[in-house]
């Protein structure tokens, strides 16, 4: 069962440019905004939550949806929030916790976040069957992505904890590179430890019992966040400003977003069910 963590020279050239142009990617990747799990995270969780919608829920959505399914859409708040359209949305990716791990009103802000961004869509989809179809499907995309950001350790916005800090993270031949620790929880912890697609990841992470998907589905989206952040706070202890992490991060870490990943498609799995079809993961 898948473990669950729980509280000469001339040969040399072509190797050294592959290495400069894999510097520049670092470079880059330091400078862009923060997306919660990036590709590979979001559509591993769309991914274990299809597997758990129940038909009459498949049908619904993918009706709003064009016919699409809802991991075609996983990353569409990243890919549209610096628009001006949806610009008003650029905020809603964090999920903000006091000193009690709790959501509380008072630390909503005029950018807002994702527990609010994610109350706002269920109660719109309450009564979908009155809305236009355009604002079912944005509000269906909105709940598809914010679940899965407020699940990311990085998109827990701490009040007690400071989180913006660089740390040391080693690459495949164990060589460190400055990142923004964000970044290794967004993306790197991912892309050192698993090259599957998100349906073969999927497919290996979930094969849990149905009265353990049930377990972890059920709450409410604050009860999620805290859920989360109590288990996630761990992260302050693995990763410490300046540390130089490596493979015994990673066994820490690994469990930890898989944990995340799981959590956040049975969780959007029986949201969506509620929503749109028996309650049910």
């Amino acid at each position: 069962m898948i473990q669950i963590y729980d509280h000469g020279s001339a040969r040399m050239e072509p190797l050294y440019c592959a290495r400069q142009i894999l510097m520049a990617v670092l470079l880059l990747l330091l400078n862009v905004p923060a997306f919660g799990w990036g590709r590979e995270g979001h559509e591993t969780i769309t991914r274990i939550a299809e597997r758990h919608l129940t038909p009459k829920a498949q049908r619904n959505i993918a009706r709003y949806l064009d016919g699409h399914t809802i991991t075609y859409y996983a990353k569409w708040m990243d890919e549209y929030r610096s628009t001006p359209e949806y610009s008003y949305t650029d905020g809603w990716h964090v999920a903000p916790v006091n000193s009690d791990l709790v959501y509380a009103d008072s630390l909503f802000t005029k950018k807002g976040n994702a527990i609010y961004g994610l109350e706002l869509a269920v109660k719109a989809l309450g009564d979908y069957r009155r809305l236009p179809d355009s604002l079912v499907a944005l509000n269906i995309k909105f709940i598809i992505h914010l679940v899965a950001d407020m699940h990311c350790p990085a998109h827990i916005k701490y009040e007690s904890h400071e989180m913006k800090y660089d740390v040391y993270f080693e690459d495949a031949y164990h060589k460190p590179h400055k990142f923004y620790v964000h970044h290794v929880w967004d993306n790197e912890i991912i892309r050192v430890s698993r090259i599957w697609s998100p349906a073969e990841w999927a497919g290996e992470i979930d094969i849990l019992p149905r009265s353990k998907v049930k377990e972890m589905a059920a709450g409410t989206p604050r009860e999620w966040l805290h859920d989360n952040a109590v288990r996630c706070e761990v992260q302050f202890e693995w990763a410490a400003p300046d540390q130089r992490l490596g493979q015994d991060f990673l066994n820490k870490a690994l469990p930890l977003v898989e944990t995340q990943l799981l959590y956040a498609g049975y969780r959007l799995a029986g949201l969506l069910n509620g929503l749109f079809g028996e309650v049910s993961c």
